[in-house]
């Protein structure tokens, strides 16, 4: 992955600012570090394809993508967005199984790509590497459990708001307000569970209420959040 001294120090505090290898010791670091290759992919680039074996897991080193699966009628469901730090396509690696999903980049993105062989005997020299693993698989877990849990006991417009807070993010270029993904009425409704149109009168009522308000198809919510 590296070549001068230098390069490889730039490299290794970069992988260090990762929260999957925040605890790794400085030797597994070196070690994971001559594995990686990192790819550059354009904007709304697929990386990672649904129903197709998995090679590599991918740790998002600069940019953004978003998490989709193919519905029964053959629309594109956002299952989630990730950003700079998240890693993904691990699942397919471990259990040898075909993707689940598919993953898209939302903007040039720079990623460290890491193959099968090399992430499972990785995983048996590095323990410190296989907690910051399993500390993420139940991270999302937690989150997947939280998620089920809305669709059960909060309403349609708690559901909405709380996916705006979830996936808003601070934009420069808006003056610093937290902006969403551009995102449909019906994609909304795909991730939270309910209809297209009772998304619309969701998002009216949060506009209504001074919460929300929209810049295109991106939603600026408050930055208190």
């Amino acid at each position: 992955m590296t070549d001068s001294p230098s390069r490889k120090k730039e490299a290794l505090e970069s992988l260090r600012a990762i929260p999957l290898f925040s605890c790794v010791s400085d030797e597994d670091l070196e070690e994971i570090a001559l594995h990686l290759i990192e790819r550059r992919f354009p904007k709304h680039s697929t990386v990672v394809e649904e129903g197709l074996p998995g090679d590599y897991m991918y740790v998002i080193r600069e940019g953004r993508v978003k998490v989709t699966k193919a519905s029964d009628d053959g629309r594109e469901k956002i299952m989630n967005f990730l950003d700079e730090g998240s890693f993904f396509g691990d699942m397919a690696l471990l259990t040898g199984e075909v993707r689940s999903a598919s993953v898209k980049t939302l903007e040039e993105s720079r990623l460290l790509a890491l193959s099968r062989r090399d992430f499972i005997d990785l995983l048996r020299q590095s323990p410190d590497l296989a907690l910051g693993v399993i500390e993420e698989l139940t991270k999302r877990l937690r989150e997947t459990n939280e998620q089920a849990s809305s669709l059960s006991f909060q309403g349609v417009k708690e559901r909405t708001r709380g996916l705006f807070q979830r996936i808003a993010q601070v934009d420069v270029t808006y003056g610093g307000r937290k902006l969403t993904p551009p995102l449909t009425h019906q994609q909304i409704a795909d991730m939270i569970g309910t209809s297209r149109e009772t998304v619309t009168r969701a998002v009216k009522q949060l506009k209504e209420d001074g919460w929300l308000d929209q810049a295109g198809k991106r939603y600026v919510v408050p930055n208190d959040v």
